[in-house]
């Protein structure tokens, strides 16, 4: 049925119910052609006839009323299904937010905050007690072999270990405890 100005049709509700109740399905099917749920597609054909009708002063309509109310559907679907996207997204992270047990990552941090101090503490460390250290803990080599590796003397080696070991017990006090159940296993992080 033609609608005589269509523009017209905006200043006569009756004739835009008319409109509404013939075209209806025909909109909803080109609806559910994106969403892929009649009863969304129903919601979006309502919502799209209730923003023209609320906004009809401002409207103009150029070609005919039914291929503007057709894009009109159209861009609201392709909005939905981009709003359904970032919902679906959102649960998901969600989800595996509530899968991370909060403990484990106390402790991940915990550790991490450990070896972070335990590397700065052997950093400080002065160069030849530092590598002296190392090749002890890290290497795993004997005090004689770290002697005939650098040249020094064993006596040498041990002073300067028993240096280190007092310097990043003064650094670590307050990761002692942590320190002494992990220190060694901690050490196979370092670099060789």
């Amino acid at each position: 049925m033609a609608y005589q100005g269509e523009n017209d049709i905006f200043n006569n509700p009756s004739e835009f119910e008319r409109f509404f109740k013939e075209k209806y399905r025909t909109f909803c099917l080109l609806a559910c052609r994106y969403v892929k749920e009649i009863e969304t597609s129903e919601e979006v054909v309502q919502d799209v006839f209730v923003r023209i009708w609320e906004r009809r002063d401002q409207i103009i309509v150029k070609g005919t009323l039914a291929a503007y109310i057709a894009t009109s559907i159209k861009n609201q679907c392709l909005n939905y299904l981009k709003h359904q996207s970032i919902v679906e997204h959102f649960e998901k992270t969600e989800v595996l937010k509530n899968t991370i047990d909060p403990t484990e990552t106390e402790e991940e941090m915990g550790d991490f905050e450990l070896e972070t101090a335990i590397i700065n503490a052997i950093a400080e460390l002065p160069t030849q007690r530092q590598k002296i250290f190392r090749l002890s803990r890290v290497d795993g080599l004997k005090y004689y072999e770290i002697a005939e590796r650098l040249g020094l003397s064993v006596k040498t080696v041990e002073a300067q270990m028993g240096k280190a070991l007092k310097q990043l017990r003064i650094k670590l006090k307050d990761y002692m405890v942590i320190f002494i159940y992990v220190a060694f296993s901690l050490f196979e992080f370092f670099p060789k």
